[in-house]
């Protein structure tokens, strides 16, 4: 939908409480959730709708751009004084057999949350499928484990977006039928998933 001066400013669409994410933060986070949506909010898609489509089904078509929307969001999270937390991985050695002699691990290896602000968590994914089952069923598990965040927030296109992006880009609608599918464990920590569109 069009805004003013011929902007199309992003705005959430979808949301799907994973685990009781969604009162979770809600009750928790306030002032942080009002942050989130104002960032989004605030993303004029327009300016990244740069990517000249050479797939065989649209070619010439000019699409969004994931990697420069990626990063536009991801400047206005910074700017609002979220960080990105990072942990070094020191990958175990002890389970090869015996008779296996490996190669040094490369050094260096770590994982990394998008953003995190008092102990919530955001990640922004315009990416494949298989990160954002990742972001939700292991890191956030994983960084609440190490102590850095007990909710989480994960930031996803919706399908009409992602049919506007490159293809192998995942979205909203088919990463909530997984989830639902898959249900909850009790190491799952609750996780508000926002579809958001233009």
């Amino acid at each position: 939908m069009a805004g003013i001066r011929g902007e199309y400013l992003m705005k959430i669409v979808g949301e799907y409480s994973f685990n009781g994410g969604k009162d979770a933060v809600q009750r928790l986070y306030p002032a942080l959730l009002a942050e989130v949506h104002n960032i989004i909010k605030s993303v004029n898609a327009n300016e990244y709708k740069t990517k000249e489509s050479k797939e065989k089904t649209m070619p010439g078509k000019l699409l969004f751009a994931p990697t420069k929307l990626n990063k536009a969001i991801k400047a206005l999270f910074l700017n609002k004084k979220w960080k990105p937390v990072r942990e070094t991985c020191e990958y175990p050695t002890n389970y090869y057999k015996d008779n296996y002699k490996p190669k040094p691990l490369h050094k260096g290896a770590f994982r990394e949350m998008d953003f995190v602000k008092q102990k919530l968590g955001v990640e922004v994914q315009f990416g494949k499928y298989s990160f954002m089952v990742y972001n939700v069923a292991a890191k956030m598990t994983i960084f609440k484990n190490l102590g850095h965040i007990d909710t989480g927030i994960e930031i996803v296109p919706v399908k009409a977006l992602a049919d506007e992006m490159s293809s192998g880009v995942s979205y909203f609608e088919q990463f909530v039928w997984d989830l639902e599918q898959r249900g909850t464990s009790n190491i799952d920590i609750p996780v508000l998933v926002l579809g958001i569109d233009v």
